[in-house]
């Protein structure tokens, strides 16, 4: 259950900005998961994962058998280098889309 459903529309502007606008989707070159990503600069980075790419990221999945579940805020190392390898490409554009 959601704790905030925004009803404003200034409030479902704002919410489309940060989780919609200039994503682009990339997929995983060593499994079936593809996720949103957004770059506002060189250091800043924005995955959304779906429950679709979670279920496919083997390395998550490998995580979660071992004694100890995967810190939640761990990135998955094989899509951070999809990620790295679509941004040199071009795929992922570096900056600001549509004011943010």
């Amino acid at each position: 259950m959601s704790s905030f459903v925004p009803t404003s529309p200034d409030t479902l502007a704002d919410q489309r900005l940060y989780t919609e606008v200039g994503f682009v989707d990339v997929a995983c070159l060593d499994c079936l998961a593809t996720v949103g990503v957004k770059k506002n600069s060189d250091q800043h980075t924005s995955v959304q994962w779906s429950t679709e790419a979670l279920g496919n990221c083997q390395e998550f999945a490998r995580q979660e058998q071992g004694p100890v579940r995967r810190d939640v805020h761990k990135p998955c190392p094989r899509m951070m280098a999809s990620i790295d390898d679509a941004v040199r490409a071009g795929v992922v554009p570096i900056g600001e889309v549509e004011g943010y």
